[in-house]
């Protein structure tokens, strides 16, 4: 089964393919999309989901698993994060995707088995169960992994 992993963001979009078999994941593919601070919204989010539509459609995964928003502190940015979520959603709706979604902290349980993991714990882990050499970089592109990776383990326990 093949699953498109993604952590919403306006600026820094990061997304993760794995294909999932028999309780064993490998790396597809995996990166960020990146628009221009400067530009308006609108420009933003077309940008994303040209990108993502992209994205999947090269890659052709079934489902795709995506990190809830939680946010506590700042609302413009918990906005703006929330219209890319959106797009996300459609994008994965248009493309007929199975769609999973997880809070931070039901990831972090699922990697580590701790849901208060730090960022430097979840991205070891994607690293492990993966079997990469390094940790995938940026932040965004190691999250989306792990929603991916969430999603693996999901499917292995129903």
């Amino acid at each position: 089964m093949r699953i498109l992993g993604v952590d919403p963001g306006t600026g820094i979009l990061g997304f993760g393919i794995i294909e999932a078999d028999k309780g064993k994941v490998q790396l597809v593919d995996a990166g960020v999309i990146r628009t221009p601070v400067k530009e308006d919204d609108a420009v933003r989010l077309q940008a994303i989901y040209d990108e993502l539509t992209d994205i999947i459609t090269s890659t052709k995964p079934q489902l795709m698993s995506v990190e809830k928003l939680f946010f506590a502190r700042n609302v413009t940015t918990a906005m703006t994060v929330a219209q890319a979520r959106g797009v996300v959603l459609l994008c994965g709706k248009q493309a007929n995707l199975e769609i999973y979604e997880y809070t931070p902290m039901q990831i972090k349980l699922a990697l580590t088995g701790y849901g208060r993991a730090d960022k430097k714990q979840i991205q070891e882990m994607v690293r492990v169960v993966l079997g990469l050499a390094e940790v995938p970089k940026p932040d965004d592109c190691a999250d989306a992994l792990a929603a991916a990776i969430t999603q693996a383990q999901s499917m292995r326990l129903t």
